[in-house]
């Protein structure tokens, strides 16, 4: 029971008639952008966790495992 071609085109006339067709135009522009610049957003993000869990795993790991392993060399010295 869902809706058909003739109840949608009457709740958009009903709108139409309520907010003026310039006001929807409006809107329909401002909730395009809002969605092309959420889009953009979330493709940056994921663009910079996947080079920073790139980054992460290589040079960052290696160089702890270098600063444990002199400290336990210097803790056996002494």
């Amino acid at each position: 029971m869902g809706f058909g071609i003739t109840e949608l085109l009457v709740i958009l006339l009903i709108v139409a008639l309520l907010f003026g067709t310039k006001k929807l135009r409006n809107m329909g522009g401002d909730l395009g952008s809002a969605i092309k610049s959420f889009r953009k957003a979330v493709k940056e993000t994921e663009e910079t966790d996947s080079l920073t869990d790139k980054a992460d795993d290589s040079a960052q790991g290696k160089l702890i495992e270098g600063e444990v392993e002199t400290a336990n060399k210097e803790s056996s010295d002494t």
